[in-house]
């Protein structure tokens, strides 16, 4: 699922427009409790939509914007996010926003009419997707071969707060990739897995950017006939993962900052 932000005085116009070219199944999250309006005009409607905020939550059960990212990741295509900028998705401005904002935004218009439409695309497209565990067995179990497999298996790696009682904490980690040699050889890897006898779907993804401590890292998801085969290329998928594609971590603890690559 590709995930963008949409702020501004003329957020609501601009997300229109944008819905009408978006292909796929689009959710929409508003994050300040109460639907903005663009000079009276209806808000942008998608397939989905989640209200999170101080005064009205979806559901009624407290979800917050990045809840709400995960429960629409496994069967949409977009997420769209009106109403905040504190996001690592790219941002669209559009109309009157604040400096911080401004600063921050991918593609940026003065008006919703003068929104450049195929700028703010080819933005949520050049981004990476917004993946969860629950969204990478979704999309295996919509494999093609689905019908012959009888095994899900998968591994997640978090960001380890301590080894020990004594350890200094960890607060967060911070990756970087080689861009577009790290997503070649990821998907390098899940082509000779599936090439296995047995193995009819493998997803590899990992996260980049600043991950925080009890959050999750990376994920390897494998579709398979029988169990031994999926355990087996979950293995190997994750060993090969941290073994070949070029991703640097860098790591922030309660006392010190380094790259772990140059420490090692």
């Amino acid at each position: 699922m590709y995930a963008f932000a949409v702020v501004g005085a003329e957020a609501e116009t601009g997300l229109r427009r944008l819905l009408g070219t978006l292909d796929g199944r689009v959710g929409v999250v508003r994050d300040d409790g109460r639907p903005a309006r663009d000079g009276g005009a209806a808000v942008a409607r998608g397939d989905t939509e989640y209200v999170v905020g101080e005064e009205w939550r979806a559901g009624g059960d407290g979800l917050g914007v990045e809840d709400a990212l995960d429960r629409l990741a496994p069967d949409h295509d977009y997420a769209a996010v009106v109403g905040t900028a504190d996001l690592d998705v790219p941002l669209i401005a559009v109309g009157d926003i604040e400096a911080e904002a401004e600063a921050d935004a991918d593609v940026e218009a003065a008006t919703a009419a003068a929104l450049d439409v195929e700028a703010a695309v080819e933005a949520i497209h050049d981004a990476e997707p917004y993946e969860t565990l629950a969204s990478l067995v979704a999309a295996v179990k919509r494999s093609a071969d689905a019908d012959r497999a009888g095994a899900i298996a998968t591994f997640t790696g978090r960001v380890r707060e301590r080894d020990g009682e004594d350890d200094d904490a960890t607060r967060y980690l911070e990756f970087e990739k080689y861009d577009g040699v790290a997503e070649r050889t990821m998907r390098t890897i899940e082509s000779e897995l599936e090439a296995r006898n047995g193995v009819l779907d493998v997803r590899l993804h990992h996260r980049t950017g600043r991950v925080e401590a009890g959050e999750d890292i990376v994920f390897t998801v494998v579709l398979a006939g029988h169990r031994e085969e999926a355990f087996r290329a979950v293995e190997d998928g994750i060993d090969r993962l941290k073994d070949e594609v070029p991703l640097f971590k860098k790591e922030v603890t309660e006392s010190e900052t380094f790259w772990v690559h140059q420490r090692g």
